[in-house]
């Protein structure tokens, strides 16, 4: 596993830690806990798909300094 997989991983389950004690000491009724769980899902919906983009751009970049670099070789 690389250091990206390694970071999003540890990302994914501290947003997911933080959600279940949120819902545990929330003071607010029922349908108030779920709208706010329900945005808090969102954001890291949104989250993980921009550091999912952005280790993908990583990897192209990567990617493609070593293809130049190959070609050096040949």
């Amino acid at each position: 596993m690389n250091n990206t997989s390694k970071i999003l991983a540890a990302f994914a389950i501290g947003a997911a830690a933080g959600a279940i004690a949120g819902i545990l000491l929330a003071p607010d009724k029922g349908s108030e806990t779920r709208r706010k769980l329900g945005e808090e899902g969102k954001k890291l919906a949104e989250g993980f798909k921009r550091k999912c983009k952005e280790a993908g751009n990583q990897f192209d970049e990567i990617k493609k300094e070593m293809e130049e670099a190959g070609n050096g070789l040949a």
